[in-house]
């Protein structure tokens, strides 16, 4: 697979996960976040192990567990401290300073852990991207800057990070869509207790059932397996300055489902978090022709 092509497969998973919040719209309001985000996991990581297991598409010879747990542990906390901090701070302040600070956390882990140095055009994406975050939100009304929600959310975007990584390294011995099963899978066992925990009615009404099948099957197996065979082929620091895309989308239906407006800054922003994207996308494209015309040589 191409870097071009890799990046388009993690920029439609970022995609899908940025339709996560119109969706949850369509629920019963009475339905606690965490216990949305404990189903989800569940209908997307059951499902698809269940499926796979029955097709024998999936074995457990020479798996790499302590890896896989990493990572269902980092996705398992993360759902815990981004909704929460969504509770704490509000929508917009938990999504921009969780998404916004993982490429950085990423970054930074990558350069720490695996002496992989960011290249200024990693930089650059970035930067824009997290600009264009800022600005997106920046005008919205009535946020409730809660710093232990900050603190929470920032922790959230330090897990995305770890996840992407220790991912990685799990898709280094195993394909993508077994990875996501049993990543997940593992997750939602965690998560379960949560479901008797926090209020749950309206979750099983033919509404909620809709909306939970979505977003187990869309915003988690079908985004998490692009974003994982994507992830296979580029740094997991781009892959992440690339989920900035889930804002952005998360924008962009506000307005053309939810009826919401956008001031002029905010569009700067959107203009900006494109910018990113693409500087991310196209530098993919130059790699992937040098080195057609130096296999052609």
């Amino acid at each position: 697979m191409s870097q071009r092509v890799a990046f388009l497969f993690v920029l439609f998973g970022a995609i899908l996960w940025g339709t996560t919040g119109t969706a949850q719209t369509f629920m019963p309001q009475t339905i606690h976040p965490l216990g949305v985000g404990a189903s989800r996991l569940a209908v997307g990581g059951f499902t698809l192990l269940i499926v796979l297991l029955i097709m024998r598409r999936v074995t457990f010879h020479n798996w790499p567990w302590r890896p896989t747990i990493y990572a269902a542990i980092s996705m398992a906390v993360f759902q815990y401290l981004f909704f929460t901090s969504v509770r704490l701070t509000g929508v917009a302040i938990a999504t921009v300073v969780t998404i916004g600070s993982a490429p950085v956390f990423s970054g930074l882990i990558e350069w720490v852990i695996a002496k992989r140095r960011p290249t200024r055009v990693w930089a650059s994406a970035t930067l824009l991207a997290i600009i264009g975050c800022g600005l997106l939100f920046i005008n919205k009304e009535g946020v409730v800057v809660n710093p232990i929600g900050v603190i929470m959310s920032l922790c959230a975007g330090s897990l995305f990070a770890i996840y992407t990584l220790v991912n990685k390294e799990v898709l280094d011995s195993v394909p993508a869509v077994p990875a996501v099963a049993v990543i997940f899978s593992i997750s939602a066992l965690m998560l379960f207790p949560f479901l008797f925990i926090f209020e749950t009615e309206g979750l099983f009404t033919g509404r909620g059932i809709a909306v939970v099948l979505f977003l187990g099957f869309a915003t988690t197996s079908i985004a998490y397996i692009l974003f994982s065979t994507g992830l296979k082929y580029i740094p997991s620091s781009s892959a992440v300055t690339l989920s900035l895309a889930e804002p952005l989308t998360a924008a962009l239906l506000s307005v053309i489902v939810v009826g919401e407006r956008l001031s002029a800054t905010s569009w700067a922003g959107v203009a900006l978090l494109l910018g990113g994207i693409l500087v991310l996308t196209l530098s993919g494209r130059r790699k992937d022709a040098k080195v057609s015309k130096i296999v052609g040589e």
